[in-house]
């Protein structure tokens, strides 16, 4: 669907145009492709299309109410409440949680030495891993547990069978047909486990004074602070940030190390800088540390240019809205449509867009550039909430990784590479298999 609207970007920038319409099934819907009309709808008018339009059904479905579904005043009610849970303070005070799931990585990395391997299934158990333990208190132990149902849970989510998609089609496409229905966004078995999940802890914490410096923690203690929030709202965001968490930093990793171990001078210089910054703190990866890594920044920012997890956003207009400088009006309930893949590989923003290049995010570069050419966490007050915590976890095992193996491709990984159909994400087609040799 991604590449679909990427091609649909690339026809209409080549008309010189500025937006365009399309249809989803019956449904007209208008998209974007000025980077001007982008900041206007994700920030300067925000107001009129402050919805996502994502279905949900809270009355069968509570889990499906989580923060990336939710509009209006619900969504604005309770991003107030989270915004404080994902301040730095509380990343550092999370950081330690992450540190702790590195030797379940190096242990897995070992004991796959002179063999190929596969990468995105190892980032996948130690990306469940740190969220698991962040976002339920949970030992998950993905890399021992083949069948960790965490693992499983996590994987089924993101990619659909052929009816889940029909369904999926018919209730984004007509919501009310969806609730008629009784449709559910999450399937009954994914939605008992973590709802067991979540209530089990939830108990035992309470019930024992039981308290972790984590995701749920923080979320308890705004449900005891007067914050009213209710047992199904604490599920439901933990659902989202355990999914969120886990796919799109194991996918943004894999990723990177696909293109480092083709860019062997790209990944020689980013692992000087892990190196020389480790040397200053101790040898350790400390939250400071990996603030001071400024090459690896620029690592990520042009994987996840090249990368988006996220390959378009959606809006939905709320009330009527007048294109500024043109005689159109966007009527109330249209879908609107940011095409970030599209954006991200125009050549007039990133020259050679294939071609992977770091130094695209070097300072001078980034402000020479307009500040929504680069959008894979959104941007304006929807801004992805966990942006902190996806960057601070994918630097965290790069660093760790880089600072003690050198990755070279596997002639086993497809070239080129190819995005899976069937995913909500943006993810490879196969396995990218890579080989590790010690430093």
């Amino acid at each position: 669907m991604g590449v679909q609207v990427q091609h649909f970007y690339a026809q209409m920038r080549a008309k010189k145009w500025k937006h365009g319409g399309l249809f989803f099934l019956a449904n007209p819907t208008y998209m974007v492709v000025d980077l001007e009309y982008v900041k206007n709808i994700l920030t300067k008018d925000f107001q009129h299309f402050v919805d996502r339009g994502v279905y949900y059904n809270e009355d069968v479905d509570p889990i499906g109410a989580h923060l990336f579904a939710l509009g209006g005043t619900k969504w604005r009610n309770l991003r107030t409440k989270l915004t404080p849970t994902f301040t730095s303070g509380k990343m550092k005070m999370m950081f330690q949680t992450l540190i702790d799931c590195e030797s379940n990585l190096h242990k897995k990395i070992q004991a796959q030495k002179n063999k190929p391997i596969d990468i995105k299934d190892v980032l996948g158990c130690f990306t469940t891993d740190i969220i698991g333990s962040c976002a339920f208190g949970l030992d998950c132990n993905t890399f021992e547990d083949e069948d960790s149902p965490f693992r499983k849970y996590g994987k089924k989510v993101f990619v659909a069978t052929p009816l889940e998609r029909l369904k999926i089609a018919i209730f984004m496409n007509f919501p009310k047909v969806g609730r008629f229905f009784k449709m559910r966004q999450v399937s009954k078995d994914i939605s008992d486990f973590y709802s067991k999940v979540v209530k089990d802890t939830v108990e035992y914490r309470e019930k024992h004074n039981y308290s972790r410096k984590d995701f749920m923690q923080l979320l308890i203690d705004l449900k005891n602070d007067g914050n009213a929030l209710t047992l199904d709202e604490i599920t439901a965001q933990s659902f989202i940030f355990f999914l969120a968490g886990f796919e799109t930093s194991s996918t943004t990793m894999t990723f990177a190390l696909y293109e480092l171990a083709k860019n062997s001078e790209v990944q020689e210089k980013v692992r000087e800088e892990v190196l020389a910054v480790l040397g200053k703190h101790g040898g350790k990866i400390t939250y400071e540390a990996i603030q001071d890594m400024k090459y690896m920044n620029q690592v990520l920012n042009e994987t996840l240019r090249k990368y988006p997890p996220v390959p378009f956003i959606t809006r939905q207009c709320i009330k009527e809205y007048k294109i500024p400088d043109q005689e159109i009006i966007i009527e109330t309930g249209t879908r609107v449509i940011i095409p970030i893949l599209g954006i991200h590989y125009d050549p007039e923003y990133y020259p050679d867009p294939q071609k992977f290049d770091p130094e695209r995010f070097s300072e001078e570069n980034v402000n020479k550039r307009h500040h929504y050419a680069h959008l894979p966490f959104g941007e304006g007050p929807r801004i992805c909430i966990g942006l902190r915590f996806g960057l601070m976890q994918s630097k965290v095992g790069l660093a760790s990784l880089l600072s003690k193996y050198r990755f070279k491709l596997n002639e086993r990984t497809k070239q080129p590479m190819k995005f899976q159909v069937k995913s909500f994400v943006l993810a490879a087609e196969g396995e990218v298999w890579l080989d590790a040799e010690s430093l």
